[in-house]
């Protein structure tokens, strides 16, 4: 197993390393000032758009796709420390687009999607020109187990007709999102329990699609939105099909994989920027005739964060070998436990971060607690720790069972 970079993801990485200093650290406060001075909680702000053209110029542009005709073909262990770079912003990853949903979505309809499908959706994504939602999570259902997804998209002719409601809906309020990747019902009980959902590309502006609310997360308001959205009487073409009928559980599974392991390699960016800050601001302040820095707690925070990261990051290296060389099913194991490990330090982390830093921890002068925020929802996004866990306690007890 090796797990150096190579030299075009070195390469990568310095380039990354300047842009970020250069262009993202220093575009922060104007992202949230711009946002704050429209009074529109969901303004897409001016300077992304600024950050977008730097990145693409720098060639930093769709470093997660795979497919060398859309970005630079990475392997998904090449791209570890770039996804890593990039988290230690909250606006980093949008800024070189390679920010969730779109990269699943865009995975989705690279290996899933028609060649109509591809031009009217996948080439303005990879472009960067539209923003993309996957509609999955239900609030009547308990939604960690996909099977049990109760939006009705039924055949009608030459039309799908969609009826139901989903929420946490991610980029459904960005005011470049274009189309939404729907997962609902298509068959009923006569068909096994992971045939019964399919995947279809919905236009957001189609007649029928109701945002109901945007919802808040720990009181924060993203500014793409968490959407709660009603479909009512929704007609699409049969056409907008992603695969074929009750391909939809197979194909959410092909999505999560990859996202799952990039959430994670971003978390260990967000832990590591939260070292620094913590780092920086216990040199600098002081208490008693003393710096933060000299206390024995604050020393032992330092290092059992230094270790922390280090664990994770080896985990997630581990896995992006794993998923490389013997493919995502054969990984499912290892992504479930760094999916479980990696928010769990992050916000051990930061919370030490946001102690150290006080009053000034808990407020939006440093990005620490936005990112808490971002982590503590990690351990419920894309399945929540209950899930892997239950996964990784089965494959154990195989185990031992022989």
């Amino acid at each position: 197993m090796r797990l150096e970079p190579t030299a075009r993801s070195q390469e990568l990485r310095e380039r990354l390393l300047d842009f970020m200093a250069e262009k993202v650290y220093p575009a922060e406060a104007v992202y949230r000032e711009q946002i704050v001075a429209s009074g529109d909680p969901h303004l897409h702000p001016p300077v992304m758009e600024e950050l977008k053209a730097a990145a693409r110029e720098r060639g930093l542009w769709n470093l997660f796709h795979p497919d060398p005709q859309y970005g630079p073909g990475l392997t998904t262990l090449e791209y570890a420390p770039l996804a890593e770079i990039m988290g230690r912003s909250l606006i980093g990853p949008e800024a070189t687009n390679c920010s969730a949903p779109d990269t699943g979505n865009m995975e989705v309809l690279t290996l899933f999607a028609d060649e109509r499908q591809r031009q009217q959706w996948l080439e303005p994504l990879l472009a960067g020109t539209i923003r993309s939602a996957f509609c999955m999570t239900e609030p009547e259902v308990a939604s960690a187990d996909p099977t049990g997804v109760r939006l009705r998209i039924d055949r009608d002719g030459d039309d799908y007709v969609l009826n139901g409601r989903k929420w946490w809906v991610t980029n459904a309020y960005h005011k470049n999102c274009a189309v939404f990747l729907v997962f609902g019902r298509t068959g009923d009980e006569d068909l096994p329990r992971h045939r019964r959902h399919s995947i279809v590309a919905v236009p957001a502006d189609t007649p029928g699609i109701h945002l109901r609310r945007a919802l808040p997360v720990f009181g924060y308001q993203d500014p793409e939105g968490h959407a709660e959205i009603e479909f009512i009487d929704v007609r699409v073409p049969v056409g907008n099909i992603i695969g074929a009928e009750g391909d939809g559980f197979l194909i959410g599974q092909a999505r999560l994989g990859p996202g799952r392991i990039h959430h994670c390699m971003r978390s260990v960016g967000m832990a590591e920027r939260a070292l620094e800050l913590m780092c920086a601001r216990a040199s600098a302040r002081s208490t008693y005739g003393r710096a933060i820095a000299d206390n024995a707690n604050i020393r032992d925070w330092i290092a059992e964060s230094r270790v922390d990261i280090e664990m994770l990051r080896l985990m997630i290296l581990r896995t992006a070998w794993l998923m490389d060389t013997a493919g995502n099913k054969e990984a499912r194991t290892e992504i479930a436990a760094i999916k479980v490990a990696a928010p769990r330090i992050a916000l051990r982390v930061l919370d030490r971060a946001i102690q150290v830093h006080g009053a000034c921890g808990v407020g939006d002068d440093v990005p620490l607690a936005a990112m808490w925020a971002f982590q503590r929802t990690l351990r419920i996004a894309d399945g929540p720790d209950e899930v892997h866990k239950r996964l990784l306690a089965q494959r154990e007890l195989d185990r031992i069972a022989g």
